[in-house]
């Protein structure tokens, strides 16, 4: 059974990514390296989601988990 992500923070995570590069989202909010996978969704039902950078640029990873767009973030943080 799934549970519902936990709210890592209300805001997005800036991070320059390498282009090539690929980076797994932390997907629960459980995570202590957030905004990326540290394999603390065990047991949780819910998988981190794999990017792969397209450029070197700054991108905005969800910190909220609620994001429609994973695991960019969308805004959506000012709704909860």
């Amino acid at each position: 059974m799934s549970e519902a992500p936990i709210i890592a923070q209300r805001a997005p995570y800036p991070v320059e990514v390498a282009e090539g590069k690929t980076y797994f989202w932390c997907a629960c909010g459980q995570s202590k390296r957030q905004p990326f996978c540290d394999g603390s969704h065990k047991d949780t039902g819910i998988e981190p989601v794999k990017f792969t950078a397209d450029a070197t640029k700054k991108v905005f990873f969800c910190g909220c988990k609620h994001s429609a767009n994973p695991p960019l973030c969308d805004g959506s943080h000012s709704k909860l």
